[in-house]
């Protein structure tokens, strides 16, 4: 479905399997049509919430969504996506 959509993902990491926040990192810069804002925190020692906020086509948002949250390290992922809301003056 090619319908403009806009939605986050949410991933929970270990930042200490290696490189997982550099190739997070790197496979967010490949679509960075996509990406309108992300947000970085640390939860623990070990653990790192990701929050992406992403805009574009829905298809291409979820193999977006599907090539992070399956990515090695990744201890949870998930998409929430809905349509384009848009405001009717």
């Amino acid at each position: 479905d090619s319908t403009e959509s806009i939605g986050t993902i949410t991933l929970i990491y270990d930042h200490h399997t290696s490189e997982t926040g550099d190739k997070l990192t790197g496979i967010a810069h490949d679509h960075h049509d996509l990406v309108v804002s992300s947000s970085h925190v640390h939860l623990t020692h070990d653990s790192c919430l990701e929050v992406v906020i992403v805009k574009g086509p829905g298809n291409r948002i979820r193999s977006f969504a599907d090539s992070l949250t399956s990515m090695r390290g990744v201890k949870h992922g998930e998409l929430v996506i809905t349509g384009l809301v848009e405001d009717k003056l």
